[in-house]
């Protein structure tokens, strides 16, 4: 069956769920599981008459969302660890969410991809679009949505 698992998670309620599942099952068929954490970009914003935030703000936000990526990783490692399931993480800046997930199933030659589904319907979901749908769409490896 399965022999890599990547799990990707956004560090919300919601994730941690799946997060859950996702090293039980990795258990159960004695699977390693790779943790992934995609960072936002952060685009240059500009305000009024040209002023862009200045570059150590934009660094320490950086700096801020590693560390809370990292601290969400972590957690995942100490469960994974109480589980006995072999871990590792991976955590970089995609250009997109979706794209982030998929680019690191292949890099980590994962042969499935346990995620969660905020579930989302009608407008928000036009609106928010969907991350989970577009790793299904464009998954060429059998992606299990949590719910």
């Amino acid at each position: 069956m399965f022999k890599h698992v990547l799990i990707p998670t956004d560090g919300s309620p919601v994730a941690a769920k799946a997060v859950k599942a996702g090293l039980e099952l990795a258990k159960e068929i004695n699977a390693a599981v790779t943790a992934y954490y995609g960072l936002d970009p952060m685009p240059a914003p500009y305000y009024g008459d040209g002023y862009t935030v200045d570059a150590r703000a934009i660094a320490d936000i950086e700096r801020s969302a590693r560390a809370a990526g990292e601290a969400v990783l972590e957690k995942i490692a100490q469960q994974a660890k109480a589980a006995g399931v072999p871990f590792k993480t991976l955590m970089n800046k995609p250009a997109t969410p979706y794209d982030g997930i998929i680019a690191a199933a292949k890099k980590c030659k994962c042969d499935v991809i346990f995620m969660s589904s905020h579930g989302r319907r009608g407008i928000a979901s036009l609106v928010l679009g969907s991350v989970t749908n577009k790793v299904l769409s464009h998954s060429k490896i059998p992606v299990l949505v949590y719910r």
